[in-house]
């Protein structure tokens, strides 16, 4: 018997959305590209022309009216977010959020209930949780005692008014370092306790109340520890970073997010040759190791995309590796991370 293809629509026609755009054009075999929503009404039908099919929308409500979407892409500011979430579940509609889920974790929280009464399919867009380089550094853990996770995410100051404004963006660590926080807890633990402190004056962007760098430690509830850096100073790519390094006590893994991962570990030496790889009798050891390299291979983003939405089609969300409820713990990670700036004290990270 013919089935149609189920419609997807979008809200938020720039930015992010034009990645999910780019990946959607790829997909017309299994979803039709139903309508596009954006409060400036010229983006919408710009995807439009684009997708070459659907509807331009400015109220998204008119358009799961006349759409009647299968599925939607939610791809708006921090700010933003929320009566789209909830009118999307009120109606049954699968969704796709982008992060960060919201700027308050009550929100995040009703969103997430909301969608498990609802039994909709609700993921949102981690999308480095589907790179390869996530497979060897998760052995890389399973084998190995990490005792150690320092991660630093660096870039410059995005050219967005509303991310200027912590009110409205949540800051760089729930922005934009959300990524390492959530590769971390993903892949390696739970946080435990967070302990943050910012510092601010080499952007000197007007009206920006944004920390330009942060650096947060971390304990683990397996009792290791972390430090987090995340920066938005950078003025040249020179400056740039974007890692976590898992480190045991023989070895140690540098993963770059959607780039790269570096194994390093000790020599292998035959019976006769001279070991350099040797402890000194002041704690210092050669720097002399076996590097096992692994390269980012294709488009994580590709893969996330394409899992939700065949989640979508075939009834069964089983593969998508950021369903909205794990994606919440993520969240909660990076808003403690925010108190424990705003208050000075050290912040105890609970999913409750």
């Amino acid at each position: 018997m013919f089935q149609p293809m189920k419609k997807l629509a979008m809200i938020g026609c720039e930015g992010i959305g034009s990645v999910h755009l780019e990946h959607f054009l790829q997909f017309k075999d299994i979803v039709e590209l139903a309508g596009f929503c954006d409060l400036v009404p010229e983006k919408a039908q710009n995807f439009c022309d684009i997708a070459g099919s659907g509807k331009a929308y400015k109220d998204f409500k008119a358009m799961y009216d006349e759409v009647k979407p299968d599925m939607v892409f939610i791809c708006v500011p921090p700010f933003a977010h929320g009566e789209i979430e909830l009118e999307t579940i009120r109606r049954g509609i699968h969704f796709f959020v982008e992060k960060p889920l919201a700027l308050t974790a009550e929100m995040a929280r009703d969103i997430a209930a909301k969608v498990k009464e609802a039994g909709i399919i609700a993921a949102a867009g981690f999308q480095c949780r589907y790179s390869n380089l996530v497979e060897p550094t998760k052995q890389f853990i399973a084998e190995n005692s990490v005792i150690l996770v320092e991660a630093s995410r660096i870039t410059g100051m995005p050219e967005l008014a509303w991310w200027h404004n912590k009110s409205k963006s949540g800051g760089m660590l729930l922005e934009s370092t959300i990524h390492q926080l959530d590769i971390i807890r993903y892949l390696f633990d739970e946080p435990e306790t967070v302990t943050t402190m910012g510092a601010s004056g080499w952007v000197n962007k007007e009206n920006s109340d944004v920390d330009e760098l942060t650096t947060t430690m971390i304990r683990f509830r397996n009792g290791a520890l972390g430090m987090l850096s995340s920066g938005c100073y950078a003025t040249e790519g020179a400056s740039f970073d974007s890692n976590i390094t898992f480190s045991a006590r023989d070895k140690r893994a540098i993963h770059r997010i959607i780039e790269s991962l570096e194994i390093h570990e000790k020599e292998d030496f035959t019976p006769g040759e001279v070991a350099y790889f040797v402890t000194k009798g002041d704690g210092g050891l050669s720097k002399s190791a076996k590097i096992t390299s692994y390269k980012q291979e294709g488009d994580a983003g590709l893969a996330c995309d394409r899992t939700f939405i065949e989640a979508v089609v075939h009834g069964d969300s089983s593969k998508i590796r950021s369903p909205y409820d794990d994606a919440l713990k993520t969240h909660l990670f990076a808003l403690a991370c925010n108190e424990s700036l705003a208050t000075g004290q050290t912040v105890k990270v609970t999913y409750e």
